[in-house]
């Protein structure tokens, strides 16, 4: 009977965590951008480091885990980029109403006093 030697490789460091966050990124952007777009950027940097150490030594560590982190830094661009939309689209709404309403304020202060 050939007995084939089969060792588990371990997942990378962090490679479930960085999936999540990219996930949560993407998710939570729609409610919160700076949530989304915290969550997006610590995700992307423990991606990064997780890559840098795969790339190091690619026998040690598991492929699988190598593929979750490569989501996980895909889905926390895609969060980072979806978050950052969001709140430029939330200052140029906050510069509109602010113009529209702080000129309407104004005018009606003057006409008060």
């Amino acid at each position: 009977m050939n007995e084939m030697n089969h060792t588990v490789q371990p997942d990378l460091p962090n490679s479930t965590t960085t999936l999540v966050l990219g996930i949560l990124s993407i998710v939570i952007c729609c409610c919160y951008g700076i949530v989304g777009a915290i969550l997006g950027i610590i995700g992307l940097v423990m991606g990064n480091k997780a890559i840098a150490l795969y790339k190091q030594s690619p026998g040690v560590y598991s492929e699988a885990s190598y593929k979750n982190v490569n989501a996980g830094r895909i889905c926390s661009i895609i969060g980072l980029a979806m978050s950052a939309l969001l709140i430029i689209w939330y200052v140029i709404l906050l510069a509109f109403f602010g113009t529209v309403f702080g000129a309407a304020f104004l005018s009606a202060l003057k006409a008060a006093f």
